[in-house]
């Protein structure tokens, strides 16, 4: 335990958040207890979990005994980060990526007592190339579990791999939203859990002011975004596109008036995505145009400003209230102050109002032209 504590300090934490005091109790209780939590982006959930499986593991043995389901690969990865990084000094204790890309031959031996991945490939290591014993799994963690059921198969391969872990096994589900589907799925995963549901009014980020320019056109977001590119940039931002087409017009039509940016979209290779937003992370680009693809999987320090040059919508054309909510909260992390510019069409204004009354919150008029209201932004 002390060389745990080395590495928390490390990181920087010297007191718990809201959610880790409330949480780690239950987590660290001895027997083990489950748990369904409610947590919204930077609030230190991905610590918590993280310090159960490290508090759980035994160094000696050398075999997996922990596992955590993340839904896009760029989440493992930055969870894998904080196991590494909060472990250092446990000496004997890996960790290793079930991820897309990296596939061990079937009969190979993985020694490391932490597993971090996706559904899918988490699935095909346990029943398919029979690389991890799950009789011998301590802890089981399913992150952002209200992401997990919108996404085709995840649910499935989930759940399946649950069922599978013994009956002592602990656990741990969290979700930002708890919506009946949230509740009917945590009910299929997590048996006799302790639960920590947020209150309404404490869903909305109050430590993001959130503003909003009206521009006629695509055209007309790029004058705003170009005319916000210098304050933007005093750290670092990141913007939304809805589509794959967008950002990479984005891309093009910023890089040619020689704006220095970055581009991260689905459709590129496991190591193109982890490259790109490892170069974000070290400052080489200060400004990264993404898809909904980063509205979970990204965590950096030094983002200042969120731009949504598109509005985040359903495949039904509706509000997306959880995934808008994710976006801001890539800026305003651990309660700093953080900025969210809303780009927006006429014909998506209503979208705004539904994500004021939703949120219970009021989402301010900002003259992106005006550069001494733009500097403002930043003091």
């Amino acid at each position: 335990m002390p060389a745990l504590l080395k590495g928390i300090y490390a990181l920087g934490f010297n007191r718990p958040s809201k959610i880790q005091a409330t949480a780690l109790p239950m987590i660290l209780a001895d027997p083990p207890q489950n748990l369904i939590a409610q947590s919204q982006s930077g609030t230190g959930k991905t610590a918590a979990f993280v310090l159960a499986m490290l508090s759980r593991v035994d160094a000696m043995k050398r075999y997996p005994q922990c596992i955590c389901l993340s839904p896009t690969f760029e989440l493992a990865l930055q969870t894998g980060e904080v196991i590494e990084q909060m472990g250092k000094f446990c000496d004997g204790v890996d960790v290793v990526y079930a991820i897309r890309g990296n596939r061990p031959f079937k009969g190979s031996r993985i020694e490391a007592q932490i597993i971090v991945g996706t559904p899918g490939t988490v699935m095909d290591w346990c029943f398919k190339l029979k690389l991890i014993d799950v009789e011998n799994i301590k802890v089981f963690v399913l992150d952002e579990a209200d992401v997990m059921i919108g996404l085709q198969g995840h649910s499935d391969h989930s759940v399946r791999v649950k069922r599978a872990m013994p009956s002592h096994c602990q656990m741990l589900l969290f979700s930002a939203t708890f919506e009946e589907t949230v509740w009917c799925f945590a009910e299929r995963i997590v048996p006799d859990p302790n639960i920590i549901k947020l209150k309404k009014e404490e869903l909305t980020l109050t430590n993001i002011r959130q503003f909003y320019d009206f521009c006629e056109n695509k055209e007309a977001k790029y004058k705003a975004l170009s005319n916000m590119y210098g304050t933007i940039t005093i750290a670092q931002a990141i913007i939304f596109c809805q589509t794959r087409r967008t950002a990479n017009w984005l891309s093009q039509e910023m890089t040619s008036d020689g704006h220095v940016v970055a581009l991260l979209s689905g459709e590129l290779t496991v190591t193109e995505r982890a490259d790109i937003i490892q170069r974000f992370r070290d400052g080489k680009e200060k400004v990264l145009i993404t898809t909904n693809v980063c509205a979970r999987g990204i965590d950096v320090e030094q983002v200042s400003i969120v731009v949504n040059f598109d509005l985040p919508m359903t495949t039904e054309g509706l509000t997306d209230y959880e995934t808008y909510l994710h976006r801001i909260g890539r800026t305003g992390r651990f309660g700093k102050k953080g900025v969210a510019i809303n780009l927006v069409e006429k014909c998506f204004m209503h979208m705004l109002r539904d994500l004021e009354e939703h949120f219970g919150t009021k989402i301010l008029r900002l003259d992106t032209g005006d550069i001494d209201e733009m500097e403002r932004l930043c003091d």
